[in-house]
């Protein structure tokens, strides 16, 4: 199991005079568990998220994000007592995702001539590289650091983009089978996966590769940003699907950013959050996200600042 514990988290964006977004947010996420967190616009949701993940665009100014592991939360990995806690702000976002971080974008991007079967393969072959890498002793560590190289200082020292076909730990077809399974697991055709990375997918087909991308990289922790915009109620249930068996077949904990409670008819959160100005202001289970539908912002505002 893994734990995600946020602490008092400031951030503002990353120029000088720049917002203060974030004022102090508290929160924990472990392992098997869903969260939904919801506010209104400009609460500082998706801040909070891209600043999980290391988004260069905003500068943390206090607080920590900590991340928490079990000694057998990776197969491969022995994991003693000095690695079993990161401080996710001393790490690059790369690095972040080698551990078991991931963010779903609100808006994902379109790259032509890079078929989602290799940008998935590449991808896990990346994580797999890099968090091996993260786990080496410090020895190592100091003889890679050593060697001053554009693959160091840009992340990962692979892309979609290049590299022989067999390259990478997880080979072509061991990754065809597994890509196999977590698409009858998620319901999604196979031809999906031959396509380019979401060119001419509309809104709910990019939602579901995100999820598809979730269930290849088998994080500990995924953050959806407002996954649940602009879908219809078929692919609200197909997302819905995959963000359940995320949690139920690969143990993910979920933190599901949204604006509404409709997709948590689908996704039944175990803990509910709500943030206000840059802070979580009130906690709860699904019953919240109830009462907040029929009742809005306005209620908690005047329960938490004795205005509306």
């Amino acid at each position: 199991m893994a734990t995600i514990e946020i602490d008092n988290l400031h951030a503002k964006v990353a120029e000088e005079g720049g917002e203060s977004i974030l004022r102090g947010v508290d929160l924990e996420v472990s392992s098997g568990e869903i969260h939904a967190l919801m506010g209104p616009n400009g609460s500082g949701k998706s801040t909070m998220a891209n600043v999980i993940a290391g988004h260069p665009a905003y500068e943390v100014t206090d607080g920590q994000i900590l991340l928490h592991l079990d000694e057998d939360e990776f197969e491969d990995i022995d994991i003693d007592e000095e690695t079993q806690t990161w401080d996710l702000l001393d790490l690059e976002p790369n690095e972040r995702a080698a551990l078991g971080i991931f963010l779903a974008f609100q808006y994902p991007a379109e790259i032509e001539g890079v078929t989602m079967v290799n940008f998935l393969r590449t991808a896990l072959n990346a994580k797999l590289e890099e968090r091996e890498e993260l786990f080496e002793d410090e020895e190592e560590e100091v003889e890679a650091d050593g060697e001053d190289t554009n693959e160091d200082a840009a992340g990962y020292e692979s892309s979609p983009m290049e590299g022989p076909a067999d390259d990478g730990e997880v080979g072509v077809a061991e990754f065809q089978s597994l890509l196999q399974e977590k698409m009858e697991l998620l319901d999604m055709d196979e031809a999906f996966a031959q396509r380019y990375l979401n060119a001419g997918f509309s809104g709910g087909e990019k939602k579901q590769n995100e999820v598809l991308q979730a269930a290849i990289l088998e994080p500990s922790v995924a953050v959806l940003d407002e996954i649940d915009s602009g879908l219809d109620i078929d692919r609200l249930q197909d997302v819905s699907k995959g963000i359940n068996a995320l949690r139920d077949e690969v143990g993910t904990g979920i933190l599901q950013i949204t604006h509404y409670q409709r997709i948590l008819d689908y996704v039944e959160p175990d803990y509910v959050h709500i943030m206000l100005d840059g802070e979580v202001v009130k906690q709860g289970d699904a019953s919240l996200a109830v009462e907040l539908e029929e009742k809005g912002y306005d209620w908690i505002r005047e329960d938490v600042y004795g205005t509306a």
